[in-house]
């Protein structure tokens, strides 16, 4: 597979959205995003976000380490790490003898990167098999993923930014994570999952199916009004995602 152009605000990037006011701010969704069917699918069939598709080494989008949003961020990621047992997490020993998982690089605090990838990720050759050490054991032990993950882990694919007006009003904006949210680093993955028809397959819709990430970004008030306005929308107005108009129209 080619290496993919990088993404770009295109003709056919047109996308539906919804806005409300919530306690004197605004929120504003990407409803192509949030109705559209996709869903990770990592340890089937990802491709991975390296210089080539390698599906089979089950990477995902953690080639490079993650980095935290705030202090508060790396410590609850550190005390996450001290609670993961040696058969939870492959590369516990490793970490140790590194002088542990988290570093500084160029300024920025991170998951370390070991042997291609972040070293909370588990590789194929794991007892348990692949995947992020955090989410696995989080779920095992019947707690979220979103209290021991960096942010970023369990926010992407989906964004929330924020923007400040000249009289200092706040509009949220609740939308489809792109490969230029990465900045510059983001035109070197070889594939980025919202990109592909691939990962548009499940059975649930993106706001309903990631309702507890949702949640945590705009609060339980503003979700459940934004699942009230979905129901009040006629249906046969839906906007497909581009990625699957793409597909569409190449069919």
């Amino acid at each position: 597979m080619s290496k993919p152009v990088p993404s770009e605000i295109a003709d056919d990037d047109i996308h539906e959205w919804i806005s409300f006011e919530h306690r004197g701010e605004t929120y504003t969704f990407d409803l192509t995003w949030l109705l559209s069917n996709w869903n990770c699918i990592y340890g089937n069939g990802c491709l991975g976000i390296g210089e080539t598709a390698a599906p089979e080494a089950h990477l995902g989008c953690c080639s490079h380490g993650a980095h935290f949003v705030d202090k508060s961020d790396r410590a609850r990621v550190r005390d996450a790490a001290a609670r993961l047992r040696a058969d939870e997490w492959q590369f516990k020993a490793v970490a140790e003898e590194l002088g542990g998982p988290i570093q500084k690089v160029d300024g920025d605090w991170m998951t370390r990167v070991h042997e291609g990838a972040c070293i909370f990720l588990n590789r194929p050759d794991h007892p348990e098999g692949p995947g992020c050490a955090f989410h696995n054991s989080a779920i095992s032990r019947g707690e979220s993923y979103l209290d021991w993950k960096p942010s970023v882990c369990w926010q992407v694919p989906i964004r929330l930014d924020f923007h400040t007006d000249d009289n200092d009003y706040t509009t949220n904006i609740l939308r489809e994570w792109k490969r230029r949210d990465w900045g510059d680093g983001g035109a070197d993955f070889h594939w980025w999952c919202t990109e592909d028809p691939r990962a548009f397959t499940a059975t649930k819709p993106v706001y309903v199916g990631s309702r507890e990430e949702i949640v945590a970004l705009v609060g339980e008030e503003v979700y459940d009004h934004l699942v009230e306005l979905i129901a009040q929308r006629p249906t046969e107005v839906l906007v497909p995602h581009p990625s699957l108009r793409r597909r569409l129209a190449s069919d």
